[in-house]
């Protein structure tokens, strides 16, 4: 063999170890990062409790993912899955109340803690439903979710996605109601489901609505400062004196007041950081002004959204981006 071939030889080899290494490496990263989501969610116990009529929430300590179910002989109809890891525990809490079975879910938009248990309530018969531009979402290349800067992830699984869609909105005569599942203006995302129980008087808001956080709106999933503002109006003009309100991530339900006071917040955000922006302040001085500090103890302490988060949105929908130098 010749010089040149033992050398070419010896640098094919050396190049297939270097990357059965790395794809070594990668496969452990792999395995780390799904155990990892397991462990996240060891331990965890879900809670349900009466909310009003026939209406129940199921949740996981702290308030995160908020699960609606309206109870009843028709069977159940559940307003978002959770994460995966915690299907069997979301059979389990529905167990708790009644033995019907999980017929129709509702999700209200595409996050992962919203949408995680789909599949295995998919396989157990239970029938998904959601808006057409949530629906799109489940098709794309990845998914991506706003906290922290923004971290994109794989798409769900096939047999997660909804299998029915609508429009504007859609009907379920279940339970002694008619349930009205619609789309909200393009708040959050541009696919969020209000779902409203008149019988019972009970609106779960999805993640438009919170009382853990500043607003989280999703420019990369369509969501809008304006339109997070028109849906939660819309809210108010749907909730009465005794509606109660059952919020995407929060403790507890709350009444027409808490929307209010959530509405309030974010217009007197709005109305400061509009004020600086025509006083030619940049970004950097109007994060520097603090034009949330009278909310922070209250609005500002959930880890992944804050203030540094929320004010960039606002500033740059209201027209204050131009050149980067600028900001």
């Amino acid at each position: 063999m010749s010089e040149l071939a033992i050398r070419l030889f010896r640098f094919l080899i050396s190049r297939r170890v270097i990357f059965a290494c790395l794809f070594a490496s990668f496969g452990l990263v792999v395995i780390g990062f799904g155990q990892g989501q397991g462990n996240r969610f060891e331990g965890v116990e879900l809670s349900i409790e009466p909310v009003a009529g026939n209406v129940y929430m199921i949740q996981r300590p702290g308030g995160g993912g908020n699960v609606g179910a309206s109870v009843g002989p028709d069977g159940v109809l559940l307003v978002d899955s959770l994460f995966a890891p915690l299907s069997d525990k979301l059979v389990d809490a529905v167990r708790q109340v009644t033995s019907d079975q999980i017929r129709f879910l509702v999700n209200t938009h595409i996050h992962g803690d919203h949408i995680g248990g789909n599949g295995p309530l998919a396989e157990q018969g239970v029938l998904i439903f959601a808006h057409d531009n949530t629906r799109l979402r489940f098709l794309a290349d990845k998914t991506r979710v706003p906290r922290q800067g923004g971290r994109f992830g794989p798409p769900p699984p096939v047999g997660a996605r909804p299998v029915v869609t609508y429009n504007d909105e859609i009907s379920f005569h279940l339970n002694g109601e008619d349930i009205r599942a619609f789309l909200a203006p393009p708040s959050h995302t541009d696919g969020d489901t209000f779902v409203y129980f008149p019988v019972s008087d009970v609106l779960h808001l999805g993640d438009v609505f919170r009382t853990t956080s500043y607003p989280i709106i999703d420019l990369y999933n369509g969501g809008t400062l304006a339109g997070t503002i028109d849906a939660l109006e819309l809210a108010l003009e749907i909730a009465g004196p005794e509606t109660k309100v059952i919020p995407g991530h929060g403790v507890s339900v709350v009444g027409r007041d808490g929307v209010r006071e959530f509405l309030d917040m974010i217009l007197d955000i709005r109305g400061k950081v509009l004020e600086l922006i025509e006083n030619e302040v940049n970004l950097e001085g109007v994060l520097r002004a603090a034009p949330t500090a009278a909310y922070d103890a209250t609005w500002g302490q959930e880890a992944g959204w804050t203030a540094d988060d929320f004010v960039p949105i606002i500033y740059s929908e209201l027209g204050g981006t131009g050149r980067l130098a600028d900001r």
